[in-house]
């Protein structure tokens, strides 16, 4: 495993590390694996400092479900949820820094001037056209990933001819215009969007074939965590996809993936430590 840095909000830099962990912290009522269980702010601070102290690097803070067909939540309903969890979060001094999970202009903003330092986007700055803007003005990590189409509609029927090479044009159009906003490249990490407008065998595939990302030159952000491909793949339900989700964390991060979402932020760590000592 190679070193790695991320450069975030403010200049802020992140490692060099073999590995870093985002802890996902979901303030919403229907995630498809934890929603509920951490829906009022106190509970969400609460998990936010327990993955931290289980050795997350990032926590990584959701106030709206991006699940296949979720329900949409409102600006200020997102606000609400997610503000106060990463006020309180960086005011608990963990060592971890916090992201927002957001593809909303204000909630980005709004959740950066709380002390988030990375937005994690699933739209690529396609939903809201604001959002680029606060990109550019803000400079933060920034998560690129990868979707067809919108959680209430990606997985209808989605379609590639060529899965890799359809995402990697993709990255390339988007890296494009964020480089003409001004954002540096060192803030920017790729992800390739399991589970979001892509049906098993694309999603194997991608994992199949995750090297080839690497050719674009930037670090690679996995969240694989518990998803519907291992029911897909293995029959699994919600509750039993916990080791399905190590061994694939490990399989990337051999592969040269280094950027990790998890739900079970100890396992993973324990995970990656093994491949950081055997790989």
């Amino acid at each position: 495993m190679i070193d790695t840095t991320w450069t975030l909000k403010g200049g802020k830099v992140l490692g060099p590390a073999p590995f870093f962990i985002a802890g996902v912290v979901n303030v919403t009522p229907d995630s498809f694996y934890d929603g509920g269980g951490h829906g009022d702010a106190d509970s969400g601070i609460t998990h936010g400092i327990e993955l931290a102290r289980q050795g997350a690097d990032i926590l990584d803070v959701g106030g709206e479900s991006t699940r296949p067909y979720a329900d949409l939540v409102s600006e200020a309903e997102e606000l609400e949820r997610v503000v106060p969890v990463i006020q309180g979060l960086v005011a608990a001094d963990t060592g971890c820094v916090v992201s927002v999970d957001t593809y909303k202009a204000r909630v980005a903003a709004q959740a950066l001037d709380a002390g988030a330092d990375i937005i994690n986007d699933v739209s690529a700055f396609g939903y809201d056209p604001e959002l680029l803007d606060v990109i550019a003005q803000y400079k933060p990590g920034y998560v690129l990933m990868h979707s067809l189409g919108r959680p209430e509609e990606m997985q209808d029927a989605p379609g590639y001819l060529n899965v890799i090479e359809e995402i990697m044009a993709f990255f390339d159009e988007k890296l494009e215009i964020l480089d003409k906003v001004g954002l540096p490249m060192d803030r920017v990490v790729l992800d390739p969007g399991i589970g979001f407008g892509k049906l098993l065998e694309h999603n194997l595939t991608i994992l199949r074939e995750i090297e080839r990302f690497e050719s674009l030159g930037l670090p690679l952000y996995m969240g694989l965590s518990n998803k519907s491909i291992w029911q897909g793949l293995l029959g699994l339900e919600i509750d039993e996809r916990q080791n399905a989700t190590q061994v694939a964390t490990a399989l990337m991060a051999a592969k040269g993936v280094p950027i990790h979402r998890v739900h079970e932020v100890k396992s993973a760590r324990q995970t990656l430590t093994i491949v950081r000592e055997l790989a």
